[in-house]
């Protein structure tokens, strides 16, 4: 059995860049994954947002870790070819009461060390967003601010991480840990891993990876966050992300800018105790689209294309990131919810420091290929191109999804990287993420994806096991 130097458990945002980051050094490393593909966890609801540093409490990691990660994202995007858009965030208030909360706001993150804020008045918003409520009168400007596609990134900081060596075993649920002289036992439903240190980034399921090492002094509880994604006819109905005042447990309902064009609303914050239920409801639907008009009147429920839910890891008021001296060489990562997108970068840095500072071995490679090479997206790029690329390769001009514009080429392509559900390849492409809902395009993709892996439509799947879209006939089989 190949003992490694370092397994990471989960492979969502905080895993992938970790394991990135460990990647540039001459370690063994392992990324295990419960899923049946990277970043379907947590990572999968995430919003998008790379958070400027405005809103969490100063002398917080979080705080910290989130104005590092905002430094950080954008050099990992320009490596990567993820497609990272500077928006900007404005914070509104919506009484001249209000306002003084934006100046401590200011204050705040100043002291944090984010750059270029400044309050803006009803002038400015009439110009710069003028789909705005009337009712707003000032906001905190944060140029900063910014959107990324989370799916692609966590995609693409595997892929790197593979390039440079790293394995990742999805469909690797962790049962167990025992700790057996200098290393761990890591048993998973498929089989057993050997590592002289284990990352816990496990998301949800941190609290039960913790106790299982021996570790049980924190408890994750699920915080529901319910998403509605808009029209893409409505891209442009807010130039900025768009903030009310936070609460104590929130950052409040959004109206949100996104990488792929599609606005969103929301989130709710909503504790519940099952760590799987992603349920939407009507109540969730009423609370964020009545936030969302108090600040664009004119977003209306007709511009709803989907529903979605995701669970934050909620673990106490900050990140926990920390060696366990109780169990040498265990670190633990958890609790990572919102700013958590954008502090991934520097969290990694951090989790490096600290299996460094407990003894880990650090010797970097003399060869480090940051770069993953940009994917083209028809969506993204303008028509003279999209012409000479379906004249290079006629691949491109299958279009397969008619509302996002994606080609069977692209499709293709993302089998090839590692796709293997309906959403995966939604995930990178954005194939059945448009008003139809994959109407025009699902049966098309499972015969591309049966083809390409060289299995029976029985067994493609929407998000994996126990997601199949086609029954066996077994009376007539």
């Amino acid at each position: 059995m190949k003992p490694y130097d370092v397994v990471i458990i989960g492979a969502g945002v905080i895993g992938a860049a970790a394991g990135r980051e460990l990647s540039r050094y001459k370690l063994n490393i392992a990324i295990l994954e419960k899923e049946e593909e990277y970043g379907f966890g947590v990572s999968k609801s995430n919003s998008g947002i790379i958070h400027p540093g405005t809103q969490n409490p100063t002398g917080s990691l979080k705080a910290r870790l989130c104005v590092g990660g905002n430094i950080l994202i954008r050099k990992i995007a320009r490596e990567l070819g993820v497609d990272f858009k500077e928006v900007g965030e404005l914070i509104v208030a919506f009484s001249a009461e209000e306002i003084p909360r934006l100046v401590a706001l200011k204050k705040e993150a100043e002291r944090l060390g984010v750059p270029k804020l400044r309050i803006v008045d009803r002038h400015w918003l009439e110009v710069n967003e003028p789909n705005l409520s009337v009712e707003a009168v000032a906001a905190l400007y944060a140029p900063t601010a910014g959107i990324i596609s989370p799916y692609r990134l966590v995609y693409d900081l595997c892929e790197n991480a593979i390039k440079n060596g790293v394995e990742i075993y999805t469909e690797n649920r962790v049962i167990n840990i025992i700790k057996s002289g200098g290393y761990f036992e890591i048993h998973t439903e498929n089989g057993l891993f050997m590592s002289r240190y284990v990352v816990n980034a496990a998301g949800l399921c941190a609290d039960d990876i913790s106790r299982m090492a021996g570790v049980s002094d924190f408890k994750i509880s699920p915080r529901k966050g319910e998403e509605f994604i808009l029209d893409k006819k409505r891209e442009h109905i807010a130039n900025h992300l768009l903030f009310p005042l936070p609460s104590k447990i929130s950052k409040g309902v959004l109206v949100i800018k996104t990488a792929d064009g599609n606005p969103m609303i929301g989130p709710t914050a909503q504790s519940i105790c099952d760590k799987e239920d992603l349920a939407t409801s009507d109540e969730g639907l009423k609370k964020v689209l009545a936030a969302a008009q108090k600040m664009i009147p004119t977003i209306s429920e007709n511009d709803i294309i989907a529903y979605f839910a995701g669970l934050r890891p909620v673990a106490g008021e900050d990140f926990i990131i920390r060696h366990e001296d109780k169990v040498p060489g265990f670190v633990n990562v958890a609790g990572i919810q919102s700013p958590g997108l954008t502090a991934a970068p520097a969290i990694a840095i951090l989790v490096r420091d600290i299996l460094k500072k407990n003894g880990l071995t650090l010797k970097k490679k003399s060869v480090f290929r940051a770069h993953h090479g940009e994917i083209t997206h028809l969506f993204a790029i303008p028509f003279p191109k999209a012409k000479r690329l379906v004249k290079k390769d006629p691949g491109y001009g299958d279009i397969v999804c008619r509302c996002e514009m994606v080609s069977a080429k692209e499709v293709r392509d993302a089998i090839h990287c590692g796709a293997k559900t309906l959403d995966g390849i939604k995930f990178r492409t954005r194939a059945g993420a448009g008003r139809c809902h994959g109407s025009f395009c699902t049966t098309r993709i499972m015969k591309i994806l049966a083809a390409e892996r060289k299995i029976p439509l029985t067994q493609i799947t929407k998000r994996g096991r126990g997601s199949e879209l086609v029954k066996e006939d077994r009376v007539n089989a």
